[in-house]
């Protein structure tokens, strides 16, 4: 779950409230909270693309736009082991993922754009803390079941490939 893109929401609302005038049904209907703006339930299965982590093979669902990307796997309950999703980021950054609404912790490797994977971290169910990448050029997010890495022998410095070529190629227009 991204949370990145909530923030741009949350100022568009304080943007607005604060440019109302005052008036008897403001103090009725507050501005939307947080958890307001967050999605309610859990979005479809999204398109899959098979994706070669060394010997290994997984077709990741893709978050691809912003409500994709922002919805993640909240609310999904029984992850399987051939359950992943690929998160294509808009530009290299420090990313930071969350856990709310997530029932099932979750692994989530943190990829540059060149496919290599950087870093491995346990998403925690329900943790509404950020978990922030320690490096500033993450392009790519995998999320798997819990564990997953570690019980397939992946790690970091393992070069992530797509069915069509490298993940570059393929999301980021690079020829």
């Amino acid at each position: 779950m991204k949370l990145k893109f909530l923030f741009p929401a949350l100022l568009a609302v304080a943007i607005f409230a604060g440019c109302a005038k005052p008036d008897a049904n403001t103090a009725l209907n507050p501005p939307p909270s947080v958890d307001d703006l967050l999605p309610k339930h859990a979005q479809p299965k999204l398109r899959t693309m098979k994706i070669y982590l060394g010997a290994e093979t997984l077709d990741a669902e893709l978050a691809l736009s912003q409500e994709e990307e922002m919805t993640g796997m909240m609310f999904r309950t029984n992850i399987q082991e051939t359950d992943a999703m690929l998160f294509v980021l808009p530009a290299p950054q420090r990313a930071a993922f969350w856990m709310k609404n997530c029932p099932e912790s979750i692994s989530a490797a943190y990829v540059t754009a060149d496919g290599t994977i950087q870093e491995i971290h346990h998403l925690e169910q329900n943790d509404t803390n950020s978990v922030v990448a320690a490096r500033d050029d993450i392009q790519f997010v995998l999320e798997t079941k819990e564990g997953w890495f570690a019980r397939h022998h992946v790690a970091p410095g393992t070069v992530i490939q797509s069915e069509r070529g490298p993940l570059a190629d393929v999301f980021l227009r690079r020829q």
